[in-house]
C-alpha cells in the first residue's frame, strides 16, 4: 500500500506513541503529505534508523525535507519511486493525574519514635520532552505504547527517590505535615534527569498523604491534644467540674461500670483539689491582712509561718498567738513582762 497522506489521530487519549503502520514498512511516496498535529511529533524511520523529527505542519516528504534520503534512494528512479519507512507520531501533550503510592510500607527513621513504617501517595504528570530519544530508550519496534505501560516503572522509580529524599530532609514525622510543598519541590528536581534520560519531563508532582501507622497517628493525636490543653492542673479540674456536673444530673443513677469507675476517679481526686483550695484562701487570706497592717507579719511559734500582727490563730496550723508576745508597731518578739518593745519602743500596754 502506497502512503500519500500520513496522519494520526489519538482515540484513546492515553497513547504516548502510534507507529503507521502498525506492522512492517509502509510504501511512501516522495512527495507524500505528512500532516503533524499541534501535540505531536513525528519521527521518520527507514532502515532502522531515524532520519528526522517534524513538529506541528504540513510536510512534504522530499528529498529536500529529507536530506537524508538523498544517501539511501538510488538515481535510477529519480526520486519519486516509493520507499519502506515508518513514522511514529508521538504524543506531546501533558499526561495528567497519574497515581504513585507505596506497595508496601516503607521504613523512616524517625529522630523521636526510632523507625517507623510509612505509606505514601500522590499524583503526577509527565510529557514526552526528547521524541527521537524516548522512541529510541523506551518505545523501541512496539507499535503502540500507552501510559500503563510505563506508570509502575516510573511509580517504583518515584517512592525509591521519596525514601532517600525524606531521611535527609524530615528528622521527625511530627514535622511532614508542614513540609509536603518543600518536599514535592525537591523531590521533583531530584527525579527530572531520571526522567530526561529517557526523553520525558515530569510537568507536576503532588504528595497527598504520607501516613504512619494507625498506632503511630493515636500518638501524634494525644501530643497534639496536649498542646491544645496547656496547663494540665486547669484542664483536670475543669474535667473534674464536668464528670460532677454530669453525676449531679443523673441523680444518683451512676451506678454502672463506667459511672462507678469514674466515681471513684474522681472520688480520690477532688479532696486533694479541695484541699489546695482551702490552702490557697488561707495565703490569701493572710496576705490580705497583711497588706491592710502596712505589710507587717509575725512569725507563728509553731508552724514557723507568716501570719498578720492582728491575727490571734494561726492562719496556717490554728496555733493560738500568746497575747502580747508580739509588739503591735513592728512585730518584734516581747519578754514576759516588757512594758516597752526593745526594738522600736512602743508601748506594750
Amino acid at each position: 500500500m502506497k502512503l500519500e497522506i500520513i496522519q494520526y489521530f489519538d482515540p484513546t487519549g492515553k497513547e504516548l506513541s502510534h507507529r503507521i503502520p502498525e506492522t512492517g514498512s509502509g510504501d511512501i511516496k516522495l512527495g507524500a503529505q505528512l500532516i503533524v498535529q499541534e501535540n505531536q511529533a513525528a519521527v521518520f524511520f527507514r532502515d532502522g534508523k531515524a532520519l528526522d523529527t517534524f513538529r506541528a505542519g504540513r510536510h512534504v516528504l522530499s528529498t529536500m525535507n529529507i536530506p537524508l534520503l538523498t544517501r539511501l534512494l538510488s538515481l535510477p528512479f529519480g526520486f519519486k519511486s516509493p520507499f519502506q519507512a515508518q513514522v511514529y507520531f508521538v504524543n506531546l501533550k501533558t499526561f495528567l493525574n497519574l497515581k504513585w503510592g507505596t506497595k508496601e510500607p516503607v521504613s523512616f527513621k524517625d529522630s523521636e519514635l526510632g523507625y517507623v513504617r510509612l505509606r505514601a501517595f500522590g499524583v503526577y504528570s509527565i510529557k514526552v520532552s526528547n521524541p527521537q530519544l524516548f522512541i529510541g530508550e523506551v518505545v523501541g519496534t512496539q507499535a503502540v505504547y500507552a501510559t500503563a505501560e510505563i506508570e509502575d516503572y516510573l511509580r517504583d522509580l518515584l517512592v525509591g527517590r521519596l525514601n532517600d529524599f525524606l531521611g535527609e530532609t524530615v528528622k521527625s514525622i511530627f514535622e511532614l505535615p508542614q513540609h509536603f510543598d518543600e518536599l514535592a519541590v525537591g523531590l521533583k528536581s531530584r527525579i527530572a534527569d531520571d526522567f530526561a534520560k529517557y526523553g520525558l519531563e515530569i510537568s507536576d508532582f503532588v504528595i497527598n498523604a504520607i501516613t504512619p501507622p494507625e498506632e503511630v497517628q493515636k500518638m501524634i493525636d494525644e501530643r497534639s491534644g496536649m498542646g491544645a490543653v496547656g496547663d494540665m492542673g486547669k484542664f483536670v479540674q475543669f474535667k473534674a467540674a464536668k464528670a460532677m456536673e454530669k453525676a449531679a444530673e443523673k441523680g444518683g443513677e451512676a451506678s454502672s461500670g463506667m459511672g462507678m469507675g469514674m466515681g471513684a476517679g474522681m472520688g480520690m481526686m477532688i479532696p486533694g483539689m479541695i484541699n489546695q483550695a482551702m490552702q490557697d484562701a488561707k495565703r490569701q487570706e493572710a496576705a490580705d491582712a497583711a497588706s491592710g497592717e502596712g505589710g507587717k507579719v509575725k512569725t507563728c511559734p509553731a508552724c514557723k509561718k507568716d501570719a498578720p500582727l492582728s491575727a490571734r490563730f494561726c492562719p496556717e496550723c490554728g496555733a493560738e498567738f500568746p497575747k502580747k508576745t508580739f509588739c503591735s508597731n513592728c512585730g518584734a518578739a516581747l519578754k514576759k513582762g516588757s512594758k516597752f518593745c526593745p526594738e522600736c519602743g512602743q508601748k506594750t500596754s
